[in-house]
């Protein structure tokens, strides 16, 4: 005897295609089961569709894409002053590749026995003495952004109403967006660089910005940089002592 079905459930439709095979769809709505399905513990699990998981992630593309327009907005500030910047009510700086210098306000006539400096190779504190020659609240105690030469760094005081520090660079080649950790920054991108002549530098930093002036000529005329030209000549004599190789798909990487 042929198995009774249940209220409600439908039969399985077997047709026949063109081909001569068998194609066999199940005609019950699975809309509502597949959106709405029960987990083993009897939790209602919704699923859901391609179309609506196509929706969600073109609304999310268009929100990520607006934020990207957002963060795209052309800077339209001038270029900082002496390549460097001011933290209010603490100093103002400036700066070359090589050295800052960093101009703190003092109180008038005060003298170098008035002052605690500390200078480390990542650390800055500047402190003024009352007249017990107690140390007051420091006017800057924090890190460096970079690592300075301490052995040429060095601070003067001006008109008795400035102390300038003058902080030799560690790394003589890369600009810095701040003083101290936690100050404000400087747009990088602004920076004026200054100028300089190709023989005031020493012999390694001339070699390197020679070479960085080569390579940019070079792209701008699309030919080879120095590396790239290097690895070809490198190439170019391996295959002339394997003439017996064939290097028609040779790449270089």
């Amino acid at each position: 005897e042929a198995p009774k079905k249940k209220a409600g459930q439908e039969e399985d439709v077997i047709e026949l295609g063109e081909d001569g095979g068998f194609d066999i769809s199940n005609n019950r709505s699975s809309t509502e089961n597949d959106k709405n399905a029960k987990s083993s513990d009897g939790t209602t699990v919704t699923r859901q569709s391609a179309g609506e998981s196509s929706s969600v992630k073109s609304t999310a593309d268009e929100a990520g894409g607006e934020q990207d327009n957002a963060e795209e907005v052309e800077d339209d500030s001038p270029p900082p002053l002496g390549n460097g910047g001011t933290v209010p009510g603490k100093y103002t700086w400036t700066q070359t590749l090589a050295e800052l210098s960093v101009t703190i306000p003092l109180p008038p006539n005060t003298r170098a026995k008035d002052l605690k400096v500390v200078m480390s190779k990542k650390h800055l504190k500047v402190s003024l003495k009352n007249n017990d020659h107690h140390e007051n609240a420091p006017q800057i105690d924090a890190p460096l952004t970079k690592p300075i030469i301490l052995d040429d760094s060095f601070w003067t005081i001006e008109d008795s109403s400035r102390l300038v520090l003058t902080l030799q660079k560690s790394n003589q080649m890369e600009w810095w967006d701040a003083v101290c950790e936690g100050d404000p920054t400087i747009n990088l991108q602004k920076i004026v660089p200054e100028n300089s002549n190709l023989s005031d530098l020493d012999g390694e930093t001339r070699q390197t910005v020679e070479k960085m002036m080569y390579d940019q000529r070079q792209k701008a005329l699309g030919l080879p940089t120095a590396e790239e030209q290097k690895k070809f000549d490198i190439l170019e004599k391996f295959k002339a002592a394997h003439p017996e190789m064939d290097f028609s798909n040779a790449k270089i990487s």
